[in-house]
């Protein structure tokens, strides 16, 4: 049986059981709350649960790094929308330690897509098209400092009130201790 006909068993069992119910709120987060954090397996149930978090409390956005790496891309637009739509006055950036940004390097996940039948043919087009995908496919060094890069681009989009309170944090994946890197009540915005 395939991963998606398990899920959708599991899912009409679900809904049938009425289990749904437990998780009923609206569409403003609780605690006023928007997070940036990775898409890391390891995280999945493990980042609410080690901030406290509950259904309804905080608007979460996932990405690979939890990274915001263009003002103008979806990461920012989701969280123009939690500020502007949605009632959110505080947001949080939580990236991990060990995590699979760290280390990533242009010319390895090229060589995996070829190795997966991307053709050099349509890399090249993408390149010629003004594409930089060493820059696009490149992670970072440390995860502190990709941290602080995301939290000062939130802090700095022309759009993003000042008075919005801006943190950055590393989760450990094992044990969910939280190492705050950019305590947003301490510092503000410019």
């Amino acid at each position: 049986m395939s991963v998606m006909n398990e899920i959708l068993d599991f899912n009409n069992q679900f809904v049938e059981a009425g289990e749904y119910e437990q998780f009923f709120t609206d569409k403003y987060p609780e605690k006023q709350l928007a997070i940036v954090s990775c898409m890391d397996a390891r995280i999945l149930d493990l980042l609410p649960r080690a901030l406290g978090l509950k259904n309804g409390d905080a608007k979460l956005i996932k990405n690979a790094g939890a990274l915001v790496t263009h003002p103008w891309g979806s990461v920012m637009r989701s969280l123009l929308v939690a500020v502007f739509e949605l009632k959110v006055t505080e947001i949080m950036v939580i990236g991990h330690y060990d995590c699979g940004m760290q280390g990533l390097h242009a010319p390895d996940m090229l060589n995996r897509m070829r190795a997966k039948g991307i053709s050099d043919e349509r890399i090249d087009v993408l390149e010629n098209a003004g594409i930089d995908l060493d820059k696009w496919l490149t992670g970072f060094s440390r995860v502190e400092d990709a941290v602080c890069h995301s939290v000062n681009m939130i802090r700095k989009h022309p759009l993003m009130p000042a008075n919005i309170k801006v943190h950055g944090l590393v989760i450990h994946p094992t044990t969910g201790q939280l190492t705050v890197v950019i305590d947003g009540n301490q510092e503000r915005a410019e």
